[in-house]
């Protein structure tokens, strides 16, 4: 099973999305994990719109990717353009990607849904990649 870290600067929205989405859209396909450049609290937004979507994320919390070892996962997906500041170990595992996703901080529930909908949609896709790569093995 293939074992995901998602990236964001603080991990308090896109990142969190991606965790709550990719655990339940990737159940006993991949392992997930998020974290940010620094710690700081999951947006009461982000966990009202997950929730209208039926993915409960009020138990998940924003923690610092130092906590964390790049040799645990294989998947490195920063969703916010951060992967420039990421150390080299994080960024050379078999996969990386950054997403470059807008931040909805500060903004309304509309933007929150919308980044919502484009995380989810990458997610679906990373885990389709991840499908597909072990159909062929």
């Amino acid at each position: 099973m293939k074992r995901v870290m998602f990236i964001c600067k603080t991990n308090s929205r896109r990142s969190q999305m991606a965790e709550g989405f990719a655990r339940q859209l990737g159940s006993g396909k991949i392992e997930v994990t998020s974290a940010g450049l620094e710690a700081s609290q999951v947006d009461p937004m982000t966990i009202q719109a997950m929730s209208e979507v039926g993915v409960d994320i009020s138990h998940q919390t924003s923690k610092p990717l130092s906590n964390f070892n790049p040799e645990n996962y294989d998947a490195v997906i920063s969703l916010c353009g951060c992967g420039v500041n990421l150390p080299e170990s994080w960024v050379l595992r078999e996969v990386f990607q950054d997403w470059q996703l807008e931040d909805p901080a500060g903004q309304g529930i509309e933007t929150f849904r919308q980044v919502r909908s484009q995380v989810k949609e990458r997610v679906e896709q990373l885990i389709q990649f991840f499908s597909a790569e072990k159909a062929s093995i």
